[in-house]
């Protein structure tokens, strides 16, 4: 396989908001994400943007939906979806105690409180939370305690 572009991660994901640059703000602010790129239209919608968390990246924009859909494919936020969720993004951070403190401050809502999920020697253990951003989107935040055994 051949090395992908400096600063991109071999998978990254694409998440759509209706009101994308405030969740933007949102996201740095609540779960540490730091803002790599942002386009805006002529209206000031999000045409494209990159945010960072270590090596990792996730892309956010406005979602579309209707006859001027690109690709014509429906995307929406779970704003639009009466909550429903077609992914789940999972992030692992150093301390998720300490992070799920701050996106509560910030005003997540804790799905799943900081629990351990430990399976097994031959496994690993893990410390992870579950939060909603404002328009609906499940985050898990995990931090490894144990690798499994080699």
């Amino acid at each position: 396989m051949n090395d992908t572009p400096k600063g991109w991660p071999r998978i990254s994901s694409s998440l759509y908001y209706q009101d994308a640059a405030k969740m933007i703000d949102w996201l740095c602010d609540a779960f540490g994400f730091e803002l790599r790129l942002k386009v805006e239209g002529d209206d000031g919608s999000i045409v494209h943007s990159e945010l960072t968390y270590g090596d990792g990246v996730i892309m956010v924009g406005e979602e579309h939906h209707g006859p001027g859909a690109r690709w014509g494919v429906d995307r929406k936020s779970p704003k639009s979806l009466a909550g429903a969720n077609t992914q789940g993004m999972m992030v692992y951070v150093d301390d998720v105690d300490a992070h799920c403190t701050r996106a509560k401050a910030a005003g997540a809502t804790i799905a799943d409180p900081p629990t351990v999920h430990d399976y097994g020697e031959d496994y690993w253990t893990d410390r992870s939370y579950g939060a909603l951003d404002p328009e609906g989107h499940l985050w898990w935040f995990t931090q490894r305690l144990r690798n499994p055994k080699a």
